[in-house]
C-alpha cells in the first residue's frame, strides 16, 4: 500500500487544487475534535477556530474575539496570554491556565513556524478537553460493547470521578445496585477494574458532537 509522506507534501508535490482540497479537509477534521483549536497570528489576529473553539469563544467566559483578534477577558489573563504568544513567536511552546469568569481554561500555545526558521508568525492554541470523554464517543463505546442505557449512565458518572456511593445518590438507587452495574461494565468491556475501564474511555479518539455554529466575524 502506498504511504503518504510529509516529505512529499513539503516538496510541493501537491497541485493547487489538491492543496486547496487538503486545506478544506483539515478544517473539516478540526471541527470534529472534542477540544478547541485556534490558529492566530503572533499579533493576536484570529486566522481559524474550529467548532469547539468557536463555542468557547462565543461564551466569552475566558477568551473572546475583539476586532478580529483573540483576547483574554481580564488584565491578568491578558498578560499570561501575551507572554505565551511571544514565546511562541520565538519558537517556544508553553502551557498556560487562564482564570476567566468561573471555571479556568488550560491551553497549550504552540509555535507554527515554517521549516528551517526559528521564529514563528503564527501560533496554535489547543484548549483542554472539557470532560474525560465526550458523550458522542461514550455512546459509541457503549454501543460497541453492548452496554445498557443505565450502564452507560453509570460509566459516564464514573468518568467524572464519582464513587459508587456518589453514583447511588445521584441515581437514587442502592449502592449494591451500582456495584452490580460496575461489575457488568467490567465484564462486558473486559476490564480488570474501574481504573482500567475509565482509562480506556479517557483515551478514546477525541471526536466531539457537531455544534453547528455560524462562522465568527
Amino acid at each position: 500500500m502506498e504511504m503518504l509522506s510529509n516529505a512529499g507534501l513539503a516538496s510541493g508535490a501537491l497541485t493547487v487544487d489538491e492543496a486547496g482540497t487538503l486545506g478544506a479537509g483539515l478544517a473539516l477534521l478540526m471541527d470534529e475534535l472534542a477540544y478547541g483549536v485556534v490558529v492566530i497570528r503572533t499579533d493576536g489576529r484570529l486566522l481559524h477556530a474550529n467548532e469547539a473553539a468557536r463555542h468557547e469563544l462565543e461564551r466569552r467566559r475566558v477568551l473572546e474575539v475583539r476586532q478580529h483578534s483573540v483576547a483574554a477577558g481580564n488584565a491578568e489573563d491578558t498578560v499570561i496570554l501575551h507572554d505565551a504568544v511571544a514565546r511562541a513567536a520565538a519558537g517556544k511552546r508553553s502551557m498556560i491556565t487562564l482564570a476567566g469568569e468561573g471555571p479556568s481554561l488550560t491551553l497549550v500555545v504552540l509555535p507554527l513556524n515554517s521549516e528551517g526558521t526559528s521564529r514563528a508568525h503564527c501560533a496554535a492554541l489547543l484548549f483542554a478537553r472539557a470532560t474525560v470523554c465526550d458523550s458522542l464517543m461514550l455512546g459509541f463505546f457503549a454501543r460497541s460493547h453492548g452496554l445498557t442505557r443505565t450502564e452507560e449512565q453509570v460509566l459516564d458518572i464514573l468518568c467524572q470521578g464519582y464513587s459508587a456511593p456518589d453514583i447511588a445518590a445521584q441515581l437514587s438507587v442502592a449502592v449494591s445496585t451500582v456495584r452490580s452495574h460496575v461489575r457488568s461494565l467490567c465484564a462486558k468491556t473486559r476490564s480488570s477494574g474501574v481504573r482500567e475501564l475509565v482509562n480506556r474511555v479517557a483515551v478514546l479518539p477525541p471526536v466531539g458532537p457537531a455544534l453547528w455554529r455560524e462562522p465568527m466575524h
